[in-house]
């Protein structure tokens, strides 16, 4: 081959190479490929900081993320593509969006925009084109938020419970109330099912208060419920756990329950 062409071909190889290590230079075309891949994911709209927040403890918990922001500041994608989710800049209004972003394929759309009215458009869209999905939206009035959940059954979490490992936990499948501040600390009842794999199966009730510092308030076995387990009593798969605690420690005991 003539060394003119073998300098091309080195060149083309050279800038192939560039671009398909650099995220950046790929582009759109790279952040929906990425996001195709992605089924039983969870998608996120609004990449703020409580957005942002959130796609770091869902990806703690192991959740595929895939963002959608209209105008994303480049520190916060980049952020959050360092963690593995890519970043779809479009109105999440518009159906060809929520397509690209796999709405279809997502079990959980997650909404943290500021603006309740566009939480609850992008929502309805979403349940329109996927009925299954589940909603958790941040929605500012605690009484729209309720009236969300008993009419549409929505997960609405209201201003009084913002803190991202809520809305983390609550993606990934635990049922968390409201908080309430007992003692100056803000405290929420979270339930969660023992899974199979799970790091806290085989522990025995004491060393779960111990361990992750939460109380025990309910222990689901073979069908009975028991209000005050025994501190001895061993956890197993699919006994369901009842806590009382603080965002940081749920989202801790989340991970291990994965």
């Amino acid at each position: 081959m003539p060394i003119l062409g073998i300098g091309i071909v080195a060149q083309g190889l050279a800038e192939f190479g560039v671009a398909f290590f650099n995220r950046r230079a790929r582009g759109r075309e790279w952040e929906m490929a990425i996001a195709s891949t992605f089924n039983n994911h969870i998608i996120l709209v609004g990449l703020g900081h409580l957005g942002s927040r959130v796609v770091k403890q869902l990806r703690e918990l192991n959740q595929d993320v895939v963002v959608i922001e209209a105008a994303p500041r480049e520190d916060l994608a980049d952020a959050a593509r360092a963690l593995d989710a890519p970043v779809l800049q479009g109105d999440a209004t518009h159906e060809s969006i929520l397509e690209q972003a796999g709405v279809r394929r997502a079990r959980v759309i997650i909404l943290c925009t500021q603006n309740d009215n566009l939480n609850l458009h992008i929502a309805v869209k979403a349940r329109t084109l996927n009925p299954n999905v589940r909603v958790v939206t941040r929605i500012f009035d605690d009484d729209f938020a309720r009236a969300l959940e008993q009419q549409f059954g929505f997960r609405a979490l209201s201003a009084t419970g913002m803190a991202a490992p809520i809305f983390a936990a609550t993606a990934a499948g635990m049922d968390i109330s409201a908080p309430i501040t007992i003692e100056g600390q803000s405290l929420s009842l979270a339930r969660l099912n023992i899974a199979p794999q799970s790091k806290i199966a085989g522990l025995a009730v004491n060393q779960i208060e111990q361990k992750y510092d939460v109380s025990v308030v309910l222990l689901r076995h073979d069908g009975k419920s028991d209000l005050h387990p025994a501190g001895d009593q061993r956890l197993v798969a699919n006994d369901v756990l009842a806590i009382l605690a603080g965002a940081v420690q749920i989202n801790r005991i989340a991970q291990d329950n994965r």
